[in-house]
């Protein structure tokens, strides 16, 4: 593999964190690696609600922490939504001196709504639904102003180089498949890629963001931390498009409500808070509603009426695509794989268990959200921990300077015939959605785990499909070993929280694939 030498420090990913990282670690120079054009399908830009803070004089930084912990059913590391918190008004600040047109009142106060599980309005949002689409034009801009930030577009990681316990490199390669990887060094290791909802075949996550970051750094020995704990969005619009697009859960916040075909709330006899109930309380009635064919809907005609197109445009644009009129009719709905809780274990400057490796974003789990992340503190952990990280990055950083990137001229490669590849990717996701998805027992997980091996045999060593199929076996085998039902983690077989497993899941490749050994070789 030819050898690519850089002093620049390498963020995998192009997302709110990446982005936050690289313009937190100026003047030292950083290479982006991003499989898109800058912008363009990263999470984070799809993000519709917004950012949880304490900015209303009324709210607190410990009374978002008793949320966040109440939200996370007993895993949530009460340090850490402290320390987190009490850094988000500062985030929001910088974000709006850098052009982030957040919603204001006419006195010049941030407009703030209210979201599921939050005791009262905390999220600062732009034009209803545009959080994530503002926030990243507006941090795009700014790393085109920063010298030191260099962006490998249409670039995609693909594995990690270990030398004696220390990352030291990147494997990449074109985002199209059509050439040959590189290594490339560089002076630290930043993964901020994004999660593992496009592992299932019904996500509102991106195309292209499907556990391949985590795969990597769990293929490099790193621990990951909650992989069982992936958080189903209540309200993806079911109109049969991949990814769905998403209902955001502030449409709940202004008064929306759920029903069925009847026309029935259903919500109302399962929650004391009804469409505000935590996520994965919400996702499960949803679920219930789903498989017993009563076709759940989200309704906005009362609460919201025509301001639906004017105050939430994508949904608006969204349903107008899917033949479906708002202001007239109910939105068909689905619970979605949309956040995954878990990730790569890091400590709360960032760093992995691997030396030079560090994570921050949906790809890390850093104990904030616990078994059921509270609504809108995605993008805040990602800010709080790109920040974090490149700070501690920059520590140990000499020579501020360093030549531009510049990777050789891609060979063809010998690569699996795409329609193949794309074949297999298509049943992991059928996969992991009819056996890992919503409600879990142990036959189904069982049997998916020796899917994914069989899966993982027919990849002939594609590097992509490696990274997916050691994130699914993680989530699968952590999923099979915590016999409990817990926040986003449903289990018919173990229906009641056990106390005895309120902590945070630890698990490494090797013991995820030993488990799935275990499993294939035994006969049901």
């Amino acid at each position: 593999m030819p050898v690519v030498e850089t002093g620049r420090v390498i963020i995998v990913g192009a997302g709110l964190g990446a982005l936050y990282a690289a313009l937190h670690l100026a003047p030292h120079p950083v290479v982006m690696i991003s499989p898109e054009v800058l912008g363009q399908g990263a999470s984070s830009a799809w993000a519709q609600g917004g950012i949880a803070a304490a900015m209303a004089a009324a709210d607190s930084p410990a009374a978002h922490a008793a949320d966040t912990v109440r939200a996370g059913a007993g895993t949530v590391d009460a340090e850490v939504a402290a320390s987190v918190t009490a850094e988000a008004r500062a985030h929001i600040l910088e974000l709006t001196a850098l052009g982030t047109p957040f919603d204001r009142d006419a006195q010049g106060g941030y407009v703030l709504s209210r979201e599921a599980a939050h005791g009262l309005a905390r999220v600062v949002r732009v034009r209803g639904d545009q959080a994530g689409r503002e926030i990243m034009a507006a941090l795009i801009a700014e790393a085109a102003r920063t010298p030191s930030v260099q962006v490998l577009e249409a670039t995609m990681a693909v594995g990690l180089q270990v030398q004696d316990g220390r990352v030291t490199g990147v494997a990449v390669a074109p985002a199209d498949g059509a050439g040959d990887p590189v290594l490339l060094r560089g002076a630290a290791v930043l993964l901020a890629g994004g999660g593992s909802g496009g592992l299932y075949a019904l996500t509102t996550n991106p195309p292209r963001i499907r556990g391949q970051v985590i795969g990597m750094a769990a293929r490099a020995g790193a621990v990951i931390a909650d992989a069982e704990f992936v958080q189903f969005h209540p309200t993806a619009i079911d109109m049969g498009e991949d990814p769905a697009p998403l209902a955001t859960e502030a449409l709940r916040g202004e008064g929306a409500v759920l029903i069925n075909h009847d026309g029935v709330r259903f919500m109302q006899a399962v929650h004391p808070d009804a469409e505000l109930a935590p996520r994965d309380i919400v996702a499960r009635a949803i679920f219930a509603e789903t498989e017993g064919r009563r076709r759940p809907m989200l309704d906005t005609r009362a609460a919201i009426g025509s301001e639906i197109v004017e105050r939430f445009p994508a949904v608006a644009a969204a349903c107008l695509r899917g033949g479906i009129d708002p202001v007239a009719q109910p939105i068909p709905v689905a619970a979605a794989a949309h956040y995954h809780m878990g990730g790569i274990a890091v400590s709360s400057t960032g760093r992995s268990s691997l030396d030079g490796l560090w994570a921050c974003g949906e790809a890390s789990a850093t104990g904030l959200h616990g078994a059921n992340r509270l609504a809108s503190n995605g993008l805040l952990e990602a800010l709080v921990y790109g920040r974090r990280a490149a700070l501690d990055i920059a520590q140990g950083l000499g020579e501020k300077q360093a030549s531009p990137v510049v990777l050789p001229t891609a060979a063809t490669a010998q690569a699996n015939a795409a329609s193949d590849i794309a074949n297999l990717i298509a049943k992991l996701r059928q996969v992991m959605t009819d056996h890992v998805g919503v409600v879990r027992d142990a036959n189904g997980l069982r049997f998916a785990l020796r899917q994914i091996a069989m899966l993982e045999a027919q990849a002939s060593g594609d590097t992509n499909v490696l990274n997916m199929t050691a994130t699914a076996t993680l989530i699968a085998a952590a999923a099979l070993l915590r016999e409990e039902s817990r926040g986003a983690h449903c289990r018919r077989d173990f229906p009641q929280a056990n106390p005895a497993l309120a902590r945070a899941s630890r698990l490494t490749l090797a013991e995820a694939l030993a488990l799935r050994q275990t499993v294939t070789e035994t006969t049901e």
